[in-house]
């Protein structure tokens, strides 16, 4: 009995990982492992975008965004399934859990960020060009390390 519910668990596991459409493309979950958070105050705040509109400082024009807890200095955020396309991911680590990304008057950021590709910026964020990746619709984890200024 319990081997018969060991094998119940691992077969939902899996089909909950990820679905396929009625187009024959994929759907599944990205989860983002960020890490090098500088403390555990506050919350991560991760966006998924699926082109360069708002990319990556407007939050209204993300596809999906996730509030997510610190735990020993790293956070997972998962995001719903979604079919395979090109998507970019932001985050930011919201210390003083205000909502939202504190800056200079500058416009430097005071609170750590990061984005997917672990992408840098010249003069500014980075793009989502230098940010995209390209998601077959099967479930996937990819790294994020958090960058203060």
């Amino acid at each position: 009995m319990r081997r018969a519910v060991s094998r119940l668990t691992g077969a939902a596991a899996l089909l909950g990982a990820g679905t396929l459409l009625a187009d024959g493309t994929h759907s599944g979950i990205i989860a983002v492992r960020v890490t090098a958070l500088r403390s555990n105050a506050g919350q991560v705040g991760c966006t998924l975008y699926d082109s360069p509109k708002g990319f990556p400082g407007d939050p209204a024009a993300a596809l999906q965004r996730h509030w997510c807890p610190i735990d020993k200095g790293g956070s997972r955020c998962a995001f719903d399934p979604i079919p395979a396309g090109v998507y970019a991911v932001a985050c930011f680590h919201d210390e003083d859990g205000n909502g939202k990304m504190d800056t200079s008057f500058l416009g430097i950021p005071k609170e750590g960020s990061g984005v997917s590709n672990n992408a840098r910026g010249f003069m500014g964020p980075p793009s989502f060009k230098d940010a995209a990746f390209t998601f077959s619709g099967e479930a996937r984890e990819m790294p994020l390390k958090m960058t203060y200024f």
